[in-house]
Formats: C-alpha cells, sequence, structure tokens
C-alpha cells in the first residue's frame, strides 16, 4: 500500500501489534480519539498562521492542511453515524503533550520543533492508518485506506517547512532525533488508557 512519503522512513520503530488488537476491541474510542486528533491538528496549523504571519509559505501550507484536517474531522463522525456509534467526550492521551515537552522556547527554534513535532505526530498517524486498512475490512479498511494519502503528504509538508527554516542539516537532524525518540519510547511503553496514539495496552504489557 504505497504512499507518496512512507512514514516508516521517518519513524524509529513500528506499532506493536497488541495496539492494532486494542483499537479493534476499542473502535469507539478509537475513532472518537481518532476525530480529537484532527481537531487538534487543524488547530496547530491555525496557530501557525496567527504566529507566523512573516512566512507566506507556511501560511499558504498551514491553511490548505487545516482545511483537509477539518475535513478529515467531518469523516470521522460520518463514519461514527454509518457505524451508528456515539461521538462523545475523552480524556486525552500523554502523546501529544510528551511530544511538545521538548519544543524550544525561542525561536527560531520553536518553530522548527512545532514543525517536527508536526511531521512525526503526523507520520505515527499515517502508519497507524496503513496497519488499521490492513487489519479491518469494509468500511473501515476503505476509509483509512483514502485517508493515507493526505495524511502522508501532511508530514512531507511539515518536514519541508522544517528544513526551510532550519539551514543547519546537523541541528535538523538532532532535533528530529529527539521527537522521533520521544515517539518511540510513547508507542513502545505502557499506557493505562487506549487512545490513538497510545502505546502498549498495560495488561499486555505487563504479562
Amino acid at each position: 500500500m504505497a504512499t507518496a512519503f512512507d512514514a516508516r522512513t521517518l519513524l524509529g520503530c513500528a506499532t506493536p501489534e497488541s495496539w492494532y488488537v486494542a483499537a479493534a476491541a476499542n473502535l469507539r474510542t478509537l475513532l472518537i480519539d481518532h476525530a480529537n486528533c484532527e481537531k487538534k491538528a487543524a488547530g496547530t496549523a491555525l496557530s501557525l498562521l496567527y504566529r507566523y504571519v512573516d512566512k507566506p509559505d507556511l501560511l499558504r501550507r498551514m491553511s490548505r492542511l487545516a482545511r483537509e484536517e477539518l475535513r478529515h474531522y467531518e469523516q470521522v463522525l460520518s463514519t461514527m453515524d454509518a457505524l451508528r456509534l456515539e461521538y462523545g467526550h475523552l480524556t486525552p492521551s500523554r502523546y501529544a503533550g510528551a511530544m511538545r515537552a521538548s519544543i524550544r522556547t525561542s525561536e527560531p527554534g520553536r518553530l522548527v520543533d512545532t514543525l517536527l513535532v508536526g511531521a512525526v505526530v503526523e507520520a505515527r498517524s499515517c502508519e497507524r492508518f496503513e496497519g488499521l486498512a490492513e487489519r479491518f475490512d469494509g468500511r473501515l479498511a476503505a476509509f483509512y485506506t483514502r485517508l493515507l494519502e493526505s495524511e502522508a503528504r501532511h508530514a512531507g509538508v511539515y518536514l519541508d517547512l522544517a528544513r526551510r527554516y532550519e539551514a543547519d542539516e546537523g541541528v535538523l537532524e538532532s532535533r528530529l532525533n529527539v521527537f522521533v525518540g520521544c515517539d518511540r519510547g510513547l508507542v513502545s511503553t505502557a499506557d493505562t488508557q487506549f487512545r490513538f496514539h497510545s502505546g502498549l495496552p498495560a495488561e499486555i504489557a505487563a504479562s
């Protein structure tokens, strides 16, 4: 199942099989949190639009990305309606907060790190979309297959922009390694709650 951007080349590890087992057993939670992730992704793009008004290329690309993320949010809701699953409130996972914890606070480091986090998060989402499409069938398989191309493009957009605003390749790679390592640790260690970006189900990790 090929895409324009291969998320696996960016990520430090594959999603453990036990996460996919938990996903099938927690379908409503999976879809609710997926919808929430799409909202948060749109919010990140919008925050960049407001903060960096002096960067025309970033403004154009984030505007498109925000629209696409909100469209994905609508598509998740439509899929839930078709499956007769009710949308509701969920507490956030540890993933997003932990990924952002190492973002530098001064510019241009703050922008570069925010873009790199975006690239890694989108790559992880893309990798999980592909895995879900392979393991589900029918409507859900088709749904996650449709999302693959745009999600892969989003990861590429974030990475391209990070390269534009950080000319030192060594610094860029060093910072990217920080966030790839953080993602790897989060998805390969135990989580007490199942979420779209959660790690190992606690009961499996402990066995």
